[in-house]
């Protein structure tokens, strides 16, 4: 996996990963950005989010079962001093659907978070995860 940071101009980069996808990065006003886009720190989180998200999903609907939606909402604390990891992060599942088993969707979540979600299993070397649903 190989992946193109270019600069704009001020704190505004456009990303682009070798399928060809762009994404742009920006910097909060503090940091002397626009705020304009995520910050790099912001799409880890959403990286985080998105990776479990889609595990999720397709573990449950290879258990078939019958999910209609799935959101991930994540809460971070990050260190006060530089370099800022995240240190703590809390991610709650909301999951709908018909005649959903309960315990299909905790297999499905502890699945992610300890087998299959990359970048949780990266994050989780200096940030404390934590799932509800």
């Amino acid at each position: 996996m190989n992946a193109t940071i270019n600069w704009i101009n001020r704190m505004k980069f456009i990303g682009e990963s070798d399928t060809g996808h762009i994404v742009p990065i920006d910097a909060s006003v503090k940091f002397g950005g626009d705020n304009l886009a995520p910050t790099p720190m912001e799409m880890v989180l959403i990286g985080l989010g998105g990776c479990t998200a889609m595990d999720v999903v397709k573990i449950l609907k290879k258990s078939r079962q019958m999910i209609e939606d799935c959101t991930v909402q994540l809460k971070a604390e990050q260190h006060s001093e530089p370099p800022t990891v995240f240190t703590k992060i809390h991610l709650h599942y909301v999951i709908t659907g018909r005649n959903i088993s309960l315990d299909h969707v905790v297999k499905a979540i502890d699945l992610s978070g300890e087998k299959f979600c990359s970048v949780s299993k990266m994050i989780e070397h200096t940030a404390r995860i934590t799932r509800d649903f």
